[in-house]
């Protein structure tokens, strides 16, 4: 089944309250369909230094919150929650709430967690991958349970709830449920249990760099579509595949362009212009591109950062939907 291309975008900058609802308001206008906040809690200093993620100005929920009160079809999300840092009862109720009083605009997206000095700044424990993303499974199970309509009785091994029933009930039938990632594990996962799958980087190593790039190429990719249809089995014709396009230059001069990207990661204009998370090129060549991807990969969810809001607009407005 050949998907619609959807497009997101992934905010992490308000210098003011106006500047928040004024993008809201923008990428409505030019035909994304979700505004993806970020789960990350730092601002300026050591952690954004040593992790290499840029530092982010808002709280997930409430900016999302307000980005659905000024907009009227926008979806809103957040890219991802890291479920170490919530309650997952208290978030799925939020969650819940928020697509309550949108009339059913919210887009869930759950990880298990990998920026390594975040964890230490914030004070919270890291345990190992493999027990991240069990508890990150039995997570996705409380929510659902939650949203069900249904007495809640989740009783595992990191997560306990129980006695209630979950309220309010979301508007849709179900909020969609985003698990994204780089390892086997987590892909799987996501194959098992997600509607829809985002690829990323190995984030393995707790930090950003110019390694990551290389756990992401195309060969890569295949790799992991094959660990997440292990993961979904026949379930997978139903999934959605999302990526993060990290690395964007719409440009009548795209071999140079892609030479100055690849100066940042020691890699060669080439191995730019063919990377999944890479979009380089005029607006119809990248159009092309995404949808050579979508026959190749099945992707066709793109997110790109808030700096490339207007940049990227005209690939959205030839693509959305089609």
């Amino acid at each position: 089944m050949t998907r619609p291309f959807r497009f997101g975008l992934q905010a992490f900058e308000a210098s003011t309250g106006s500047a928040w609802t004024e993008t809201a308001r923008r990428a409505e206008t030019l035909g994304y369909c979700t505004l993806f906040t970020t789960d990350h809690h730092f601002g300026p200093g050591e952690i954004s230094a040593s992790s290499g993620h840029r530092p982010v100005d808002v709280a997930p929920i409430s900016a999302m919150t307000m980005a659905a009160a000024v907009t009227t079809t926008l979806r809103v999300g957040c890219r991802v929650f890291c479920v170490d840092y919530h309650h997952p009862v208290v978030l799925a109720k939020e969650l819940a709430t928020v697509d309550f009083l949108t009339d059913g605009r919210v887009e869930a997206a759950f990880g298990a967690g990998w920026v390594a000095a975040e964890y230490e700044g914030l004070g919270i424990p890291m345990d190992t991958a493999g027990v991240r993303i069990a508890r990150l499974a039995e997570w996705i199970e409380l929510v659902r349970a939650q949203w069900s309509g249904d007495p809640v009785e989740v009783e595992g091994q990191h997560v306990h709830a129980s006695g209630f029933v979950g309220a309010p009930l979301p508007v849709q039938s179900t909020i969609p449920i985003m698990i994204g990632g780089g390892s086997p594990k987590v892909l799987r996962l996501a194959g098992r249990l997600a509607d829809v799958v985002s690829f990323n980087f190995n984030n393995a190593a707790g930090t950003l760099g110019p390694n990551s790039f290389g756990t992401s190429t195309e060969d890569q990719t295949l790799q992991k579509l094959d660990w997440v249809r292990e993961g979904a089995g026949q379930r997978f014709d139903d999934l959605e595949l999302e990526i993060g396009a990290y690395f964007i230059a719409v440009s009548d001069h795209p071999r140079e362009a892609a030479e100055a990207l690849g100066k940042r990661f020691g890699v060669s204009a080439d191995d730019v212009l063919g990377h999944p998370h890479a979009l380089v090129g005029t607006v119809t060549d990248i159009c092309d591109t995404l949808r050579h991807r979508r026959e190749a990969l099945g992707i066709s969810y793109i997110t790109v950062a808030q700096r490339h809001l207007d940049e990227f607009a005209p690939v959205v407005a030839q693509l959305a939907g089609q």
